[in-house]
């Protein structure tokens, strides 16, 4: 498996690509999770053990090391999935620990909600041993975490937001202050009342999944989070699931100025990568929802460009949007 992944990475530095290497999105080897998951107190060792034999085989070729996709994702779900979820996530859970013959379980992208306190003091602690893994491998290479984040805004008092934002990425915002970089991984934006979440503006456009479309929606995360982290930042994921390319079109266009904008003000964006080169397979939704700048047909492997391939294309190939 280490050599796939480095066959990968010299295939992306034959082609002029700069590899940003996630060492954990998500996946869960079965032995690991029979101890526990991130419950087990030996797991935050256990991964920087997993950092140190994973960056000896592949460290040379790597730009960028990300030690975590996403580890907030589990208190962000809470806010973008319906009420009725959590118990049927927790089932799951039980379900698959007795199956393992242990007593609980938590994962990186499946938790109980009682279990996130403990779920991301293991995460913050896995980061930072992976981290100081790998630098101790090759000290040169940036190392970082990625977050998901909303472009959060206030509906008079900010009480609520500012509570939610501590909620969803105070500790991983805290936690990159240390780092080379931190991602930031952005879909839509959330307007934030005193009673909670507000509804969609009647009229807006909507993605696949009900998100509102609003082209300054990654810009104002990363002012957020370069506001609160002080490290340069990498935009490691942003698009729109839409059928409609028009949409995606319109949101490259309008994103990317805004991020022009926010550069211009001194937040430091060293990148930015659309989500995602393909319509993928995403996670519970199947195909169902289409992120990609192409077509993929699973069945036949085939793979057609859509207009907003080359609207990005020609943004980046002028660095300017």
């Amino acid at each position: 498996m280490l050599d796939h992944h480095m066959a990968m990475i010299e295939g992306c530095r034959a082609r002029g690509l700069a590899p940003l290497v996630t060492f954990s999105h998500y996946t869960t080897p079965r032995w690991f999770a029979a101890r526990g998951g991130w419950l087990n107190e030996e797991a935050p060792a256990l991964f920087a053990r997993f950092c140190d034999r994973a960056v000896r085989h592949l460290g040379a070729g790597i730009s960028h090391a990300i030690t975590f996709n996403e580890p907030n994702i589990v208190p962000v779900l809470d806010v973008v999935l319906p009420p009725q979820v959590q118990p049927v996530i927790g089932a799951m859970l039980d379900s698959a620990a007795r199956s393992l013959g242990v007593k609980e379980l938590a994962l990186g992208n499946s938790t109980k909600q009682a279990d996130i306190p403990r779920l991301t003091t293991a995460l913050l602690a896995a980061h930072r041993l992976g981290k100081q893994a790998i630098k101790a491998v090759r000290g040169d290479l940036p190392v970082g975490l990625t977050i998901a984040i909303f472009d959060d805004q206030a509906v008079g008092a900010p009480d609520t937001r500012d509570a939610m934002r501590k909620r969803l990425y105070g500790p991983w915002l805290e936690a990159a202050r240390g780092d080379d970089f931190i991602g930031i991984q952005n879909y839509e934006w959330v307007l934030w009342g005193a009673s909670g979440r507000l509804p969609r503006p009647e009229g807006a456009v909507l993605t696949q999944g009900g998100g509102e479309v609003y082209a300054p929606s990654v810009a104002n995360a990363a002012r957020y989070a370069y506001e609160q982290a002080r490290v340069p930042l990498i935009v490691t994921e942003h698009g729109v699931s839409a059928t409609d390319d028009r949409i995606r079109v319109d949101l490259i266009r309008g994103a990317l100025k805004e991020l022009q904008r926010a550069i211009a003000e001194g937040v430091p964006v060293q990148g930015y990568v659309h989500w995602s080169l393909l319509d993928n397979y995403e996670w519970v939704s199947g195909y169902k929802f289409k992120h990609g700048l192409f077509a993929f047909d699973p069945a036949a492997f085939r793979r057609t460009a859509k207009p907003s391939a080359g609207i990005l294309g020609a943004i980046a190939r002028a660095n300017a949007a």
